[in-house]
């Protein structure tokens, strides 16, 4: 003789499963490691041929490898070239994204346009790298860069 019918709910347990209940600071404090970079801020230098932009790079993160908690440094997009350069010699085991390309035409290299889609690759190139959790740890030239407002990328050479 067969059973007696039943709804599918009856027969699969469909309540989900106890959760303890998270407190009030559980919820709003501060994660347990975080690391949020962002590149803003650009300022155009200098005359006429020597002209340069710069770019602040703010970093705040509570991951012990890291020596300040909070920091602001400016840096050229020459700088994040040999970053790169430097982090691609590292480390074989990470893939480096690359730069945002150059700006061919001199005329329009400091046009606001230009500036700020830099600015956004830059940030975005920054964002990857600085996520990845074996550079996050692993990499003293990824902390000086983003930290140490003084940054000579000669010393990461050995």
């Amino acid at each position: 003789m067969s059973k007696p019918f039943q709804p599918i709910s009856d027969v699969i347990n469909t309540s989900s499963p106890k959760h303890k209940q998270q407190t009030f600071s559980e919820i709003y404090s501060e994660p347990e490691n975080f690391l949020e970079v962002e590149v803003r801020n650009p300022q155009t230098h200098g005359l006429g041929s020597n002209l340069y932009t710069d770019y602040e790079i703010v970093c705040r993160t509570n991951i012990p490898a890291f020596k300040k908690r909070n920091s602001k440094v400016r840096r050229r997009y020459s700088d994040f070239v040999t970053f790169r350069k430097i982090l691609e010699q590292e480390t074989t085991r990470v893939i480096i994204p690359p730069l945002p390309g150059k700006i061919l035409l001199s005329s329009n290299k400091f046009n606001d346009i230009n500036i700020e889609k830099r600015r956004q690759g830059l940030e975005k190139f920054l964002t990857i790298v600085s996520g990845h959790p074996l550079l996050q740890t692993g990499s003293k030239t990824l902390i000086e860069f983003i930290q140490n407002e003084k940054w000579d990328p000669r010393s990461a050479y050995y």
